[in-house]
């Protein structure tokens, strides 16, 4: 345990493990009728990963009480098409290393605990020793903190794993570091802007955790 980079290795899901931002934008103007917000064009979405959440909320016209309602419909959308999404190349691989080597793993994601688990499958879920879920993307750090707490890892020890600036400033408040993936939602280059950040460019650069 004492030669590993991390001790504790805690996961966001959309993004980063689950690659679900196609479905995300194939229902987001569904979600933007149903709630009356602005639609997201094709043309915008590339620009828009280098926005901030509450930027692109700004972006749409979402007023923040709206948020828990759009999150609520997305999160009921994937349970009905969760066979539509998979995982990141080299995640299931890169997990498996991780718990082998020792990497205590965790979940903290805005997502339902049914989806994550439904699409990680049961062995990979079973690799999780603490798993949070359903909290708003603003209000992570608290379950950051809980996870440290319950594990008795030092925040030193302890990296969170995202794609999304709400990611990094989740891990800052709590004193971790911040693993930034490529792939995901956001941008890496946004991501960079954060301190303490660790870059993963491929699923399988996770292995460097351990």
């Amino acid at each position: 345990m004492q030669n590993l980079k991390y001790q504790l290795a805690i996961f966001d899901f959309d993004g980063t493990l689950a690659n679900s931002f196609p479905f995300f934008a194939s229902v987001f103007n569904e979600l933007a009728g149903q709630y009356r917000f602005k639609q997201i064009q094709l043309h915008e979405i590339e620009t828009l990963r280098h926005a901030t959440p509450r930027q692109i909320m700004q972006h749409v016209g979402m007023a923040s009480w709206k948020l828990p309602l759009v999150s609520r419909g997305f999160i009921r959308r994937m349970r009905q098409n969760a066979h539509q999404i998979e995982l990141f190349d080299h995640i299931s691989d890169s997990l498996k290393f991780l718990a082998n080597s020792g990497v205590r793993l965790a979940i903290v994601s805005s997502n339902s605990r049914e989806n994550v688990a439904a699409i990680l499958g049961a062995e990979l879920f079973a690799l999780f020793g603490q798993v949070y879920c359903g909290m708003s993307i603003f209000g992570k750090t608290a379950h950051l903190k809980k996870i440290l707490k319950k594990t008795g890892v030092a925040a030193q020890h302890a990296i969170y794993i995202g794609d999304q600036e709400t990611d990094a400033e989740a891990a800052a408040q709590a004193n971790m570091a911040f693993g930034a993936v490529s792939w995901g939602y956001g941008s890496l280059q946004a991501l960079r802007q954060h301190n303490r950040v660790l870059e993963f460019v491929t699923g399988h650069d996770l292995r460097q955790l351990a």
